[in-house]
């Protein structure tokens, strides 16, 4: 007797291929979703990860989970550790003052550029940002603080006109925005932020790369120096 196959499966009794791009949109997602728990401390530092865990959480498949770990290995936020499977990578105070240092370099240079390169719109959205900062300020919402701050900082690499610095400094930020939590255990650091940001905004917009540049290493060295008390 022929055995019939269902629609929409193989042979193997197995759900046809999706489209590459739909594979492609779900990893995005589990990537997303995943960094976001990592960063928010949701999955804490030194935690265990399942990759069926994770699928079945997330309503994934295991596909584009494993593809979305994999871009997070590679990202720095997950660790493979030799015969105990995967890991959230800890926190490491030599590697976070690593990457500190190097947001001082390319930052700094990225504001130098932006002060003399960015255009009327990118200089709106950098105003805008700050407003919206002030309101999440007043309201300690540190979910949209934390969203805020990484726009702010992407905004002005963007506007260095350098891709390359862009993506490390996308790279950096996923790997120290997740100490966010820590540095806004002090109250009086959500001001500063926000006291930080325009002052950066006010070099920018004037045409100053020298006080562009003085803000931003103000603001670096203030999360550096906040970070250092909180741990």
């Amino acid at each position: 007797m022929t055995e019939t196959i269902k629609p929409g499966a193989t042979e193997a009794g197995e759900p046809t291929r999706k489209p590459r791009s739909a594979i492609q949109s779900l990893r995005d997602i589990a990537y997303e979703t995943i960094k976001r728990q990592i960063i928010t401390c949701e999955l804490r530092p030194g935690e265990v990860l399942s990759e069926a865990v994770l699928s079945d959480t997330l309503q994934i498949g295991r596909t584009p989970v494993r593809q979305a770990i994999d871009r997070l290995v590679t990202s720095g936020l997950v660790d493979v550790m030799p015969r105990k499977g995967l890991m959230v990578k800890p926190i490491s105070f030599d590697e976070i003052f690593d990457i500190i240092e190097a947001r001082l370099i390319n930052e700094s240079h990225c504001a130098r550029r932006a002060a003399l390169q960015a255009d009327d719109n990118e200089i709106a959205r950098l105003t805008a940002n700050v407003s919206a900062m002030w309101k999440a300020t007043e309201g300690a919402d540190i979910d949209t603080m934390m969203d805020l701050d990484r726009e702010f900082h992407s905004i002005i690499s963007r506007a260095a006109r350098n891709h390359v610095i862009t993506e490390i400094l996308a790279n950096l930020h996923d790997r120290s925005t997740r100490l966010w939590f820590i540095s806004l255990r002090a109250i009086e650091q959500h001001v500063r932020v926000g006291e930080q940001h325009a002052a950066i905004v006010e070099g920018i917009r004037k045409r100053d790369p020298d006080a562009a540049e003085a803000a931003i290493r103000a603001h670096i060295e203030s999360f550096r120096d906040n970070l250092a008390r909180q741990i």
